[in-house]
């Protein structure tokens, strides 16, 4: 994201320390419509959106800039994690925008960062951009890696299976 476009999420904002912001590219073996609808069609999102392990015991999503998401993941050990945010752009099939709250007590319960996806045609595959910013510390950001790239092979592996 520019520093042009975080300013349109954020007026006034600086740009984010790069030790805050997790960035990371994917390419999926599906045509770009059928990414973006897994990523916004809830009946497809609860088979597969938690790292390796986990379920999805819970989502809740009003798809529409300024609707709001929540969900449960639970461990294999049964704990419960919560999340929740906003969505401030959704621009089928191309790009998705929203924040993300973690509702653990050992994280910041205040602290929001924004998750911004593109998603660009590569013939048939598509190429994902990820990126979530600005995180409290890179230890958080180094956290939220692991998690979403175990979650990034469970949706390549779902994708492959539909």
């Amino acid at each position: 994201m520019t520093t042009r476009e975080l300013s349109r999420h954020r007026p006034g904002a600086t740009p984010p320390a790069p030790d805050r912001v997790l960035l990371f590219t994917r390419v999926f073996d599906a045509p770009r419509s059928l990414v973006f609808r897994a990523w916004t069609d809830r009946k497809q999102l609860v088979k597969w959106f938690a790292p390796q392990g986990f379920s999805v015991a819970f989502l809740e999503m009003d798809l529409r800039p300024g609707g709001a998401w929540r969900k449960c993941m639970r461990s294999p050990e049964g704990v419960d994690y919560w999340r929740h945010g906003t969505y401030i752009e959704v621009v089928e099939p191309e790009r998705l925008v929203f924040t993300y709250v973690s509702d653990d007590p050992a994280s910041d319960p205040d602290h929001e960062t924004i998750v911004t996806m593109i998603f660009e045609d590569q013939g048939a595959k598509t190429l994902m951009t990820f990126r979530q910013q600005e995180f409290e510390s890179a230890a958080a950001r180094d956290s939220h890696q692991f998690g979403w790239g175990s979650c990034m092979d469970r949706f390549a592996a779902w994708l492959e299976a539909a």
